[in-house]
């Protein structure tokens, strides 16, 4: 397993961090428990979770990955061992079930929404600190979550970054949070927060946690440089674009208990024509040079430059044991150039 540092720190994380989003929907406590135990087990220090999950988000399962985590740390007592870190939601109207009495149940990003969902997760946590706490999407309207053409719109700014960081300032100061990051975040968003830390000594963010895989590498386009020379490196997620990379799919495949069984009507990013053909060409690839097609992805994903951890989601033990796998692998020079090769006819796959 290959260690890197996380931003300014000096927290060495694993490449591979362990993702948990599907814990509380398609993985029960139990299976939950089994995938830390092993990640642990196997060099995996990095842990990623939100207030928001399960995913797909609903009333009914809000919180429920923090709380299984929770009950894993209160059972083994390994809390120490583990580099935490969670997310509170951005400003959205879909979540009125998060903090109902907050902005007629507008999920925003103001000091006291911070302040109170960081209070929440802790206790769903079952700890007193959280290494890593990040604003999971920007207040304002940007281009996250695939919105292809920025729409300049000021009067939807909302609360301002400001006021965002200095309710994270606060919670470093009170010991709930160690250090900070941003999530879906554009490069203007991250370098504003850059300025702000350096202007108003306000907490540096360590980490960009952004989409990044092969069929989507937009982050390459401004990001990667921003995080090559400011060491806020990506915490890349959905490096398999929603598993889609696996070539599970093709073909009109749908296995059982997969994301994209089950939920695919919440996720057509991945499911184009454009994205199905593509997906082919790598799979193709990967058969080719001998590799497996996810573990082609993921190693892709983890020897960027701009990599700080690969954040792999699993739902079976088989398919976090061959991730991790990837936490010490690397491509050939041939592999590269093949990748890049369809990389230059589709930049946009999917």
């Amino acid at each position: 397993m290959r260690y890197n540092k996380l931003g300014h720190t000096d927290i060495d994380v694993s490449v591979i961090c362990l993702g948990t989003m599907t814990w509380g929907e398609q993985n029960s406590e139990a299976e939950g428990h089994a995938q830390m135990d092993l990640a642990l087990e196997r060099g995996v220090n990095f842990w990623d979770t939100a207030e928001l999950y399960a995913i797909p988000p609903r009333a009914e399962t809000y919180g429920r990955t923090e709380e299984i985590i929770g009950t894993w740390f209160a059972k083994t007592g390994r809390r120490s061992e583990v580099i935490l870190a969670s997310k509170v939601a951005g400003r959205a109207t879909r979540l009125p079930y998060m903090r109902p009495h907050l902005h007629d149940g507008e999920t925003r990003l103001d000091r006291q929404s911070i302040l109170e969902a960081c209070d929440a997760s802790l206790k769903r946590l079952q700890t007193d600190y959280i290494d890593v706490y990040q604003l999971h999407w920007p207040e304002r309207e940007t281009t996250a979550f695939d919105v292809v053409n920025y729409n300049h719109n000021p009067e939807r700014d909302g609360f301002p970054i400001e006021e965002s960081l200095r309710a994270l300032e606060e919670l470093v100061k009170a010991g709930k949070v160690r250090y900070v990051g941003v999530s879906n975040e554009s490069a203007w968003g991250v370098m504003e927060f850059l300025r702000l830390a350096e202007t108003a000594g306000l907490p540096r963010i360590v980490s960009v946690q952004n989409p990044y895989n092969l069929l989507k590498r937009e982050y390459e386009y401004g990001l990667a440089e921003v995080s090559c020379r400011t060491g806020a490196g990506l915490l890349a997620y959905s490096p398999l674009a929603m598993g889609t990379l696996s070539g599970k799919y093709l073909d009109g495949a749908r296995p059982d208990r997969a994301r994209l069984s089950l939920f695919g009507q919440y996720f057509p990013r991945y499911q184009s024509d454009r994205a199905v053909a593509t997906i082919r060409k790598y799979v193709e690839t990967a058969r080719r040079h001998g590799l497996d097609p996810a573990q082609m992805a993921n190693t892709f994903v983890n020897t960027r430059q701009f990599t700080t951890s690969n954040i792999i989601g699993a739902t079976t033990l088989d398919q976090l044991n061959a991730a991790i796998d990837t936490g010490d692998m690397t491509l050939s020079d041939a592999v590269l150039a093949d990748i890049e090769t369809i990389h230059k006819e589709t930049p946009i796959g999917y």
